[in-house]
């Protein structure tokens, strides 16, 4: 008997060693699915605005008291047109310095939206108009162009070197923008062009460069702005003596 057992380690059955490979390969084959699955629910836990905690909130505003984001009105009271922004329906006036028109969806012009982490914005462009180099502090945006060409870029942080990543967009083209970068839209065709973008925040913010180092109130230092841009102090005094256009 002890040899006919030893008979048997020596020479598995094939079953025996089929069964760990095949668990083994059907482990495998669904690891992929389990970290998408995962990418996923990390995604949605580190998300930049908070997960709403009901269907949804339509934003009100309390003069009263401030708090971070806005409250919402009763659901009882909340109907179809909360869902609703008209915003887009016409063109914006591209009639200033900049040639361009941003005209913004979000929380504060589009109250549905409130708790759902999301916002857009129709871009107008007059030939040669500019969206300025500006930041969205709270989103990452996603544009596509409806008509027109468009050069587009972004530059990246000191960490990556002030990479200038850039292209030319035309009709249907999709380029996306990260969180917090500085980056453009310059129409460069003969005819408007029109663009809408999509953010990953219901208020993304907007900083626009020029605005916020030469048009802050209180004026920043010239002191300051000599150093920093090494150019002579009748420049700075120049460029904060602008009227800087808000588009």
């Amino acid at each position: 008997m002890q040899d006919i057992s030893l008979l048997s380690q020596a020479n598995p059955r094939r079953e025996d060693i089929e069964a760990p490979a095949l668990r083994c390969a059907t482990t495998m084959k669904f690891l992929p699915i389990s970290l998408l699955i995962l990418a996923l629910a990390t995604a949605t836990a580190f998300a930049y605005d908070p997960s709403p905690l009901q269907d949804f909130c339509v934003a009100i505003n309390d003069p009263k008291v401030f708090v971070n984001g806005k409250f919402c009105k009763d659901p009882k009271q909340v109907t179809a047109e909360d869902f609703l922004f008209k915003g887009f329906r016409y063109p914006g006036n591209t009639a200033n310095p900049l040639g361009s028109k941003v005209t913004p969806a979000f929380v504060d012009q589009f109250p549905g939206i409130n708790t759902l982490g999301i916002s857009m914005a129709r871009i107008d462009f007059a030939p040669g108009g500019l969206n300025p180099p500006h930041t969205h502090p709270r989103g990452t945006e996603i544009l596509v162009v409806a008509e027109g060409t468009l050069l587009v870029g972004f530059v990246t942080s000191n960490q990556l070197n002030n990479t200038f990543f850039t292209k030319v967009l035309y009709k249907g083209d999709v380029f996306v923008f990260p969180i917090g970068l500085i980056h453009f839209q310059l129409n460069i065709g003969k005819t408007p062009a029109l663009a809408f973008a999509a953010l990953s925040s219901q208020n993304p913010g907007v900083i626009t460069i020029a605005n916020a180092v030469f048009g802050s109130k209180p004026p920043i230092s010239p002191d300051v702005l000599t150093k920093a841009f090494q150019v002579d102090k009748k420049v700075v005094d120049y460029l904060q003596a602008q009227f800087w256009y808000d588009n």
